[in-house]
């Protein structure tokens, strides 16, 4: 007997050819919802002004996925406006939140992206949203909602639509909400972390079921709000085996290449691993620095302040094939947790790419057990003080089996477990 194909509405601001990272999750494991049974469709905005485009992806939108984009009200071409960059020149989203700078104009358009844009500065497509997944639901008949957030005024919109259409909604949480990391050194004033709260609350109760992808998140989470508890699962990040080149490059020199993929903020500097860095120089050793995608101005000047600038690469926001060949001839991989309940994404992409792993955070036990089980690589706390940080990885022989259990087929087959038991 056929099993029935049933429809499932995802809500996600960003989408091909945006190239968010946020939207790997949704796009790859939509790609997969089919084989269990479920057929997606996605709503989404006409274009993101915020990010660079990486139109390599919009190849991996599947035929038969209805996708309905609407228009949005952001504030993005005001503030290009504002702090004096041309309208063509891209927004930099480690330079939105520096603390190096100074300037009056960057501290009050902070100010009111914290305090105004609530809750966060996609909330301008609430409205439009709103009519198009009424548009959508009145024509597809899909049996439930699914938002993606960050940005979390898609699970506003979300909720919305559920109350009004009856339909079960499941949150995905990429990141947290009214605490996310890059928020931390800021002041919010009390009546808009009360509103922020206030929503934040709304969607964790009204929601059928809350997926976090991480342990730890889930965990902070539930005890904030305890009536989640019965209704919260855990869906990691993973990464796409598909997109992997099929055979690994051959290494080219000598020298070892070491590689940071994505978004670098000032909160995120290793200081210890610049002066590790020089330190194995020094003393002969052809080490080099590669950062694929944005570093602030912060960890740039430390970078130089270490003597480094003549062995780093800057390479930009790159399509994410070529971000992947990276982390394939790459010899030691990068990447800085900015707190315990983050597991970067790019850490799962990291174990199939199978080079040793360099890690910083504090207090993440989560990310230290995911190394361990693969052997892969080791986290150092931010301020640690030893030389000794390449001595302690590079005798490490990652498992490639490890990451397989992360591959977003198993994935997309928990979200469709998920979606089966609430309709």
């Amino acid at each position: 007997m056929v099993k029935r194909m049933k429809k499932v509405l995802f809500i996600s601001y960003y989408w091909p050819p945006s190239g968010k990272n946020t939207l790997h999750w949704p796009l790859f494991v939509m790609r997969h919802l089919p084989e269990f049974g479920w057929q997606p469709g996605v709503l989404t905005v006409e274009k993101d002004s915020f990010s660079f485009s990486d139109e390599s992806l919009c190849a991996y939108i599947a035929p038969d996925v209805k996708v309905l984009r609407t228009k949005v009200h952001d504030p993005f071409s005001l503030y290009k406006k504002f702090i004096g960059k041309k309208q063509s020149d891209p927004l930099i989203g480690s330079e939105m939140f520096s603390h190096t700078d100074t300037s009056w104009r960057h501290r009050l358009a902070v100010w009111m992206r914290l305090n105004i844009f609530i809750p966060d500065a996609r909330i301008g497509w609430y409205c439009p949203a709103l009519r198009g997944g009424e548009s959508f639901i009145d024509e597809e008949k899909p049996e439930a909602i699914v938002t993606i957030g960050p940005p979390h005024s898609s699970h506003l919109i979300g909720r919305k639509l559920s109350r009004r259409f009856g339909l079960p909604h499941v949150a995905v949480f990429i990141d947290p909400w009214v605490d996310i990391a890059y928020y931390r050194g800021y002041q919010r004033t009390k009546w808009a972390l009360a509103l922020d709260t206030h929503w934040e609350r709304s969607v964790m109760e009204s929601a059928r079921r809350l997926v976090f992808v991480t342990h730890d998140m889930c965990s902070v989470y539930m005890q904030k709000y305890p009536c989640i508890s019965e209704k919260s699962d855990i869906l990691y990040w993973g990464y796409s085996g598909e997109l992997f080149p099929k055979n690994k490059p051959a290494g080219k020199t000598k020298e070892e290449v070491l590689l940071h993929a994505g978004n670098l903020y000032d909160y995120q500097n290793p200081q210890s691993l610049w002066k590790n860095i020089r330190y194995e120089i020094d003393r002969g050793r052809p080490l080099r620095l590669r950062f694929v995608g944005t570093v602030s101005s912060g960890i740039r000047q430390s970078i130089e302040t270490a003597g480094l600038g003549p062995y780093t690469a800057y390479l930009g926001f790159l399509p994410l094939p070529q971000v992947l060949e990276e982390m394939e001839a790459a010899t030691y991989l990068l990447f800085c947790a900015t707190e315990k309940r983050h597991v970067p994404g790019k850490l799962f992409e990291y174990l199939r790419a199978g080079n040793r792993i360099i890690g910083f955070g504090d207090d993440n036990e989560e990310i230290q057990m995911i190394l361990q089980k693969a052997h892969a690589g080791k986290l150092f706390p931010y301020q640690y003080q030893g030389t000794d940080i390449f001595q302690q990885v590079q005798s490490m022989t990652p498992d490639p089996d490890a990451a397989a259990q992360f591959d977003r087929k198993i994935i997309a087959q928990g979200l469709a477990k998920i979606l089966d038991e609430i309709t």
